[in-house]
């Protein structure tokens, strides 16, 4: 009888997490395009000279490591979290399944794709004054649910439960 307990209750957590919570909110989704680790300690220097033409290039790339995850990467379907939904850092590694639901602006009217949902799993903080809306997706996953041209959609978001597959392994 134990056993039955323990496998029913495991499957309600399996049942569960494929679900999201439930709570959806409504805010703005904004694009980031890359790369998606920037960072102002680590400067790169390209020196680059031609004898030729007796010119020289300097190019000068600053690359930071992201508020959650340094510089590991998490793949291209993440986003960053504005200020309210940061909480400090405990943002990071949630996942939000994002819906495209509308235009921000008249030059793009109807900016959601046929597949205006995705998950994406929070690897960064989009600081204010900079940050424009809720989420600031990566250009992929902003891609996946509506046209890059838009720069900022109308969405709908709400964590999604993905984390009780860990307990099960």
């Amino acid at each position: 009888m134990a056993f039955i307990r323990t496998y029913s209750t495991i499957l309600l957590l399996v049942t569960m997490s494929l679900f999201s919570f439930g709570l959806s909110y409504d805010g703005i989704g904004t694009i980031n395009d890359p790369p998606y680790l920037r960072t102002q300690s680590t400067q790169i220097f390209i020196h680059h000279c031609t004898h030729t033409h007796n010119t020289c290039l300097i190019n000068y790339i600053v690359i930071t490591a992201s508020a959650c995850y340094g510089f590991q990467d998490q793949g291209v379907m993440i986003a960053a979290a504005n200020q309210d939904l940061w909480q400090g850092g405990a943002a990071c590694g949630k996942y939000f399944q994002v819906t495209c639901t509308g235009g921000t602006n008249l030059g793009t009217p109807h900016p959601c794709t046929d597949t205006p949902t995705v998950t994406v799993m929070i690897t960064d903080f989009c600081p204010p004054p900079g940050c424009k809306g809720d989420l600031d997706l990566s250009h992929e996953s902003f891609s996946t649910i509506a046209d890059p041209r838009a720069g900022g959609i109308k969405i709908s978001y709400q964590q999604y439960a993905l984390f009780i597959y860990s307990l099960l392994l």
